[in-house]
């Protein structure tokens, strides 16, 4: 490839030949991207351009041939900038935020020193990379947390009428413990006073909203279970004790692309049922989990593993032993739900219906 001549942002024009080596670091924001060059170990240059795709593809378009890596964090503006410029054939890396080596004396922090500490850890291979969704594995995945979401939107709201009742004096009506239809029935026959009345009628309004609304997510889950791309892996899934449609499918859009995790450890710290390792000698110790992953998927895989010992033996005898080696219950049914998770990543990875233990 002959020498070309790049025309830079604010400095000199750049002058590459085929042996320079280009990383890219972007601080990608709602409005704004802020980006840093490097070049064979060298920063040559930074700017900010607007955020839109295009905009950030055509500042790269020039560079793709010298392009070894460009990257940025994982946030809220998604996969889209990154799904695009892979189309575009630039080697793009979504980089995991927790993971970025963090100094010990961080000093001033902006977006454009972000981006170009960002360009400096890409280029030394410090970063690690996350697995890019595709946009049906983006969208699936859309489904099941906005489920998430209406479940933590219905506690909110069952405990602000508990609250309520409290507050006001007033008995909750039977079948309120377990929110049964006759108890939400009861509530709306309740005779209050007319301001009572009206805060009762609403946040009862919000709750049958919420109840109608998580049904109409479940109902599309379902379908979703049937479509080609999940059939398979859902039925099997299903065949493991304590697991249910839920989990099964909440499972399966959270851990997409299974097959990239190539041992159990990295599965259960990417849902976040790794414990902290403290060691030093021949003194280790076991702390609280690892944050990281969805905590919905969390919850969901540790009601799956209370289901899963009380219909399988060899699972309550595996309880059992844990509890009597840890003292403590939580900590027996957390391990017991990084089992499950190991379970159901292999059988999806093997396409293996579940075997009970000899």
């Amino acid at each position: 490839m002959a020498h070309r001549t790049l025309k830079m942002e604010k400095s000199k024009p750049l002058a590459l030949s085929k042996e320079d080596r280009l990383v890219v670091a972007m601080d990608v924001h709602k409005k704004t991207v802020y980006a840093a060059l490097r070049r064979n170990g060298q920063e040559v240059d930074t700017w900010v351009m607007p955020m839109r795709i295009e905009t950030v593809a055509a500042s790269l378009e020039p560079m793709k041939p010298w392009l070894k890596k460009v990257v940025y964090e994982a946030g809220p503006t998604g996969y889209g900038l990154a799904r695009a410029l892979k189309t575009a054939g630039m080697p793009v890396e979504v980089i995991a935020p927790g993971k970025t080596p963090q100094p010990a004396n961080p000093g001033s922090k902006t977006d454009r020193l972000d981006c170009r500490r960002l360009a400096e850890y890409a280029e030394k291979g410090l970063l690690t990379p996350v697995a890019i969704p595709t946009e049906q594995e983006d969208a699936d995945r859309q489904v099941v947390r906005l489920r998430d979401q209406i479940v933590i939107k219905q506690r909110r709201v069952k405990q602000q009428i508990k609250s309520l009742l409290l507050q006001q004096g007033i008995a909750e009506p039977a079948g309120l413990a377990h929110w049964s239809a006759e108890g939400i029935g009861a509530l709306k026959a309740m005779s209050l006073r007319h301001q009572i009345r009206l805060a009762l009628e609403l946040l009862v309004e919000e709750l049958e909203f919420l109840i109608a609304s998580r049904q109409r997510v479940e109902r599309q889950m379902a379908w979703l279970a049937k479509q080609k791309r999940h059939r398979e892996n859902h039925r099997i899934l299903r065949t493991h004790p304590g697991v249910g449609p839920v989990t099964a499918m909440s499972f399966l859009t959270e851990v997409y692309q299974a097959q990239r995790f190539t041992r159990a450890e990295e599965l259960t710290s990417y849902v976040g049922l790794a414990p902290r390792v403290r060691q030093s000698g021949q003194t280790r110790r076991e702390g609280p989990l690892i944050r990281a992953g969805r905590g919905a998927l969390r919850s969901l895989l540790i009601e799956a593993s209370w289901q899963w010992i009380r219909r399988d033996d060899a699972a309550a005898g595996v309880y059992r032993r844990l509890v009597r080696n840890t003292g403590s219950g939580q900590k027996a049914i957390v391990a017991m739900a990084r089992r499950l998770a190991v379970h159901l990543w292999c059988m999806v990875c093997r396409k293996e219906k579940y075997r009970v233990a000899a």
